[in-house]
């Protein structure tokens, strides 16, 4: 599955209206981290496909979004599920870390 571009136009739409969990991948331009991040998210959507959906939000193009989440330093990953926020973790992350953090915060209540 594609990793979707999530804007502050389809933000309700794509992720806090999804029924399944949402990996947000806040990045930016120019951003060595960020860039090594890309493929593990690119690795997992793949593999995760149907299952959970992810996101890239590019911070430079959407301040508002970076703002509301706190993003500070770049990567940032967000875990959403059905709309409710669930975990952020900053830095560049592996795929084990990565599938972790989803196995935990998909986790019904």
């Amino acid at each position: 599955m594609a990793v979707v571009k999530i804007t502050d136009n389809n933000f309700e739409a794509e992720v806090l209206a999804a029924q399944e969990p949402v990996v947000l991948d806040f990045w930016g331009e120019g951003c060595a981290p960020c860039m090594m991040q890309s493929p593990v998210i690119d690795a997992l959507a793949d593999e995760l496909a149907g299952k959970v959906k992810f996101g890239k939000v590019n911070v430079h193009e959407e301040a508002a979004l970076a703002l509301k989440y706190s993003i500070m330093n770049i990567p940032t990953i967000i875990v959403m599920n059905r709309g409710v926020f669930k975990e952020k973790v900053i830095g560049l992350q592996d795929k084990t870390a990565l599938k972790a953090l989803i196995e935990r915060c998909s986790k019904a209540e």
